[in-house]
């Protein structure tokens, strides 16, 4: 009997998945080898709305330049929130995978350099906003205003 030859051994897809939170907004990126295609729930990033936000979506891209995203792909797939905490989700959600690729699969160096390149610029690219909405208390209409006195 003849040997048949062995299937070429498949590499490990070489992906990292991050997520970008702002207020109740989560947008989870998955970033892997590919050729620069960047989509957001499916669709292509420059038809997200709100449109005046579009420039806040392209930072990481006008700030690292394209030749740093054209190794990869970066699918986002984000929910909850308003409309303008996704686009801060997934602008963050861009950036920290970027650099949690480059540590996992390229080089130190270069994950540094683009780190501080963000950091520099905008520190929320990189890390969450804490702040969250103040719930609402007894004897008043809202978190820290309270009712009208009357003494008669």
């Amino acid at each position: 009997m003849a040997e048949q030859p062995q299937p070429a051994t498949k590499q490990p897809p070489q992906s990292v998945q991050v997520f970008g939170r702002k207020k109740t907004a989560t947008a989870v990126a998955h970033c892997k080898r590919g050729n620069g295609l960047v989509k957001v729930n499916g669709k292509p990033l420059h038809l997200v709305e709100p449109r005046g936000l579009q420039y806040k979506l392209q930072e990481p891209f006008l700030l690292l330049g394209k030749d740093r995203f054209s190794g990869v792909d970066i699918r986002v797939r984000v929910k909850g929130g308003g409309r303008i905490s996704q686009i801060y989700a997934i602008r963050q959600a861009i950036s920290k995978s970027l650099v949690a690729y480059y540590q996992k699969y390229v080089d130190e160096v270069s994950k540094k350099e683009i780190k501080d390149i963000l950091a520099q610029f905008d520190k929320s690219l990189l890390v969450a906003d804490p702040r969250r909405c103040e719930s609402k208390k007894f004897g008043g209409p809202s978190a820290r205003s309270r009712y009208q006195k009357s003494y008669r």
